[in-house]
């Protein structure tokens, strides 16, 4: 192994070993100077409160007490979670048929915990979810009544009793409602002269235009609403797209008008137009923006001329929070524009408007949007994480963003899902806070409240002016001195008013530097306390603690490679060893080879390996010659003449050959074995292998040793070879003769099918020869009579 190769080795160990030391003494690294500040550094860190406790008092568990402290001197304080409200989820099956108040019904389990949390330590817990029989649904049905949309409205006058009946199978507690919306009250959208205002369909009849009207408040008689939509008259405005985002604000925040009660909500949005939207207003001179509050005077939005068109987010926004569940019932023209918007808003489906369609589009709609759960949680306070895995139908379950919901919720289906909250630091006011997750569309959800641990229990009982502070100038608690103001060090036993603070760190740096006794330790007083190793035998040492004795370099992970001691951050090496990281042994005796030559005479010894300088050689000693094929042809010549007396070289052999000393032993067998010699296999005149080895000394000699048994190629079997071939070409001559016969019979029995076929063909005609004339020929008397 040479001596990069050894460097690389020694750098790996020791990143290894630093990066080891590191995560294991995170605890001991963050230099924590209180129980607080270490509680805080991860939960795998715990504080010793003894009093004579000598090494770092943070520290892992295990750690402080093999080093000695005892079990009730640690302060190692854990999360919990707390179940304060546990209702269980309504099971009509247990609770019977009996009508239930909306705030009976629980579709949701736990209502509310608390979260005790320390910093790196998460806490889990499970929401169970399930959807509930007969649930009350308040339907408010909002209605663009612009002249286009007259058919649609004669659609809706029945809906209130026919929607009931279809509802029945999924609840008996329907309220409905209805509302109308036109356009603000201003030009270029309205045309405002008295005539139009009056009636804009003019020389039709319909009513005058408005912005939003709340026409009936959700109310559970079906009639009422019939008789009241039938009621209403369309009216006309100036340009397309209608006042639709103004309504359904007034109809999110008015709850008490219109008469929401905390059960499903449903807003039916109904229109065959487009939608102004903030920044629309500035064309009839409104730069106010919305205020998302209720302007409803006798029913009327009166407050369309002073404010602009709600946001998209703002809409977004005060339907999450009041729990709305939007259903756009809109023509196909502008489906695709309603879809789009529909993206936007959490809970929302979009269906098609048509005639004899509206209470299918509805239930359709109510049934997707609740078949879905979807887990949405307030804002979190900074430093806080959480994560989600949805236990769903069917045995499937979900993480990341698809663990917060679950699809395809029948009534009477439950679901799970586990939630890990967890604090990556406490909070800088150190106060409980309260998280709150919900279903989407649904008004309950569970109330968490985070209670932070980022103090020990063990500064209760902290002494003040306890006499182990210097006499009383500072509180004992938790093991060590918390002083008073204006006093200073480990036991408080310096005076703030005797030096500056720029004093005491400037004695603590090395050179004016910036590092206060080099981060490894602590300035008390003007003088450095260098920190404490969780092992005993590591130390930081030095008047501004910049030495220790573990930061030297290693080699096959050993400090100083075993060969030396560790000081000042640089290896102090034994004798007969040297380098960085004592990996270099001066003893040459690794390098001797096999002829007790120093590397074999081919190479130098450098820390007891060998570098090879003969690049022919290479191994441990430079003994390995991995091309030495072309020295066993260059010998072959003399090792022949001088053992056979044969080859090229038997007339000038003892010219040619003098430096060669020949040994002869019978088989090839018997040849020196050793791994420092060099084997060869070559072929003489008589093309016959011999075998030989070689060893080159020191005075240029080479040392021979040759099998006299050789291994000769055995003559051919010229009898076999001549049989085989005779043989051959008879059994060819006999093939041949077989092909040509067998193809000679094909042959002639197709001739003789084809001469069978020509001989069938060949009939004789048996009727007259027409050329043919008879030599008789026969007169007839014609006034022959036969007497």
């Amino acid at each position: 192994m040479d001596m990069k190769v050894l460097l690389v080795s020694a750098l790996l160990g020791f990143v290894s070993h630093v990066r080891a030391k590191t995560e294991s003494n995170r605890c001991i690294s963050a230099n924590a100077k209180t129980c607080a500040e270490c509680i805080q550094i991860g939960p795998q860190c715990a504080w010793c409160k003894d009093l004579d406790f000598e090494s770092s008092r943070c520290d892992e568990k295990d750690s402080l007490e093999k080093a000695g402290c005892t079990l009730p001197g640690i302060e190692n304080p854990r999360g919990f979670v707390t179940i304060d409200k546990n209702k269980s989820v309504t099971n009509r099956e247990i609770d019977g048929k009996r009508n239930l108040r909306p705030e009976e019904i629980i579709q949701i389990q736990p209502q509310k915990l608390s979260l005790n949390l320390r910093s790196g330590e998460s806490q889990k817990f499970t929401l169970t979810f399930k959807r509930a029989e007969d649930y009350p649904i308040d339907l408010y049905f909002l209605m663009d009544l612009s002249d286009s949309m007259q058919r649609n409205l004669d659609n809706v006058k029945n809906l209130g009793n026919e929607l009931a009946r279809e509802m029945e199978h999924i609840t008996n507690d329907l309220r409905i409602g209805f509302g109308s919306f036109l356009e603000k009250l201003v030009m270029p959208f309205i045309l405002m002269t008295p005539k139009y205002l009056k009636n804009p369909c003019y020389p039709n009849d319909c009513s005058a235009p408005f912005s939003y009207k709340n026409v009936l408040n959700l109310t559970a008689d079906g009639a009422l609403f019939s008789q009241e939509v039938s009621k209403q008259k369309t009216s006309g405005n100036l340009d397309s797209p209608e006042a639709g985002f103004d309504a359904i604000m007034q109809v999110a925040v008015c709850s008490e008008v219109i008469g929401w009660r905390n059960v499903t909500r449903l807003l039916v949005f109904s229109s065959d137009a487009g939608f102004h939207f903030a920044g629309d207003g500035k064309l009839g001179g409104i730069v106010r923006p919305n205020d998302g509050k209720c302007h409803l005077e006798n029913n009327m939005y009166y407050m369309s001329h002073y404010f602009d068109y709600p946001t998209i987010s703002q809409l977004v926004d005060t339907l999450s929070a009041n729990n709305i569940q939007t259903i756009f019932a809109v023509t196909k023209e502008f489906q695709d524009l309603y879809q789009e918007l529909s993206a936007l808003i959490p809970k929302s489906k979009v269906g098609i408007l048509s005639d004899n369609s509206v209470i299918k589009l509805i239930i359709d709609a109510y049934n997707s949007l609740s078949s879905e759960v979807i887990l949405e949680n307030s804002k979190l306070p900074a430093g806080m994480s959480i994560s989600y895995i949805s236990h769903c139908k069917n045995g499937v379950s979900e993480k990341g963003e698809n663990g917060q919901k679950c699809s395809n919720i029948s009534i009477g289906d439950q679901v799970t899902f586990d939630i890990e909250i967890m604090a990556t630091s406490c909070p800088s006011t150190n106060k409980s806070e309260t998280v709150k997750i919900k279903p989407q569309g649904f008004n309950e959800e569970v109330e968490i409240v985070l209670n932070f641990i980022c103090e020990c229990e063990c500064r209760k009982d902290g002494i003040r002016n306890s006499p182990k502070c210097s006499g009383g100038n500072g509180t004992l608690e938790c093991g060590i001195c918390r002083c008073n103001k204006g006093r200073l060090g480990r036991l408080c036993e310096c005076s703030q008013d005797e030096f500056l603070t720029d004093d005491l760190d400037a004695n603590c740096r090395v050179n004016n530097g910036t590092d206060v006794c080099s981060k490894n330790g602590e300035c008390v007083c003007g003088t450095c306390e260098c920190k404490k190793r969780d092992n005993p035998e590591e130390r930081y040492s030095g008047k501004f603690c910049e030495c220790d004795n573990f930061s030297c370099d290693r080699s096959n992970n050993k400090l100083c490679g075993g060969h030396g001691q560790c000081e000042c951050k640089k290896c102090i090496c034994d004798a007969n060893y040297t380098g960085s990281a004592c990996d270099c042994p001066l003893d040459t005796s690794t390098c001797l080879a096999s002829n007790n030559q120093i590397c074999n005479g081919r190479g130098t010894c450098e820390c007891g390996v060998c570098k090879c300088t003969d690049i022919k050689f290479e191994g441990p000693t430079c003994e390995i010659c991995q091309n030495c094929s072309k020295i066993c042809r260059n010998h072959k010549d003399c090792v022949e003449c001088k053992k056979f007396k044969t080859g090229s070289k038997k007339h000038t052999c003892g010219n040619d050959c003098e430096a060669f000393k020949v040994k002869a032993v019978k088989t090839k067998e018997e040849l020196p074995q050793q791994n420092d010699i060099n084997h060869c296999k070559e072929r003489d005149v008589d093309d016959c292998l011999f075998f030989f080895t070689y060893t080159t000394k020191n005075d240029d000699t080479i040392d021979v040793h040759v099998a006299l048994q050789k291994e000769c190629p055995s003559a051919p079997d010229i009898i076999p070879i001549v049989a085989g071939l005779v043989a051959g070409i008879v059994l060819i001559g006999l093939a041949l003769l077989l092909i040509w016969k067998l193809l000679m019979i094909i042959h002639d029995r197709r001739e003789f099918a084809k001469f069978e076929k020509e001989k069938m063909n060949a009939r004789w005609d048996t009727g007259d020869n027409p050329i043919y004339k008879s030599a008789v020929t026969t007169v007839v008397n014609p006034k022959y009579e036969g007497k």
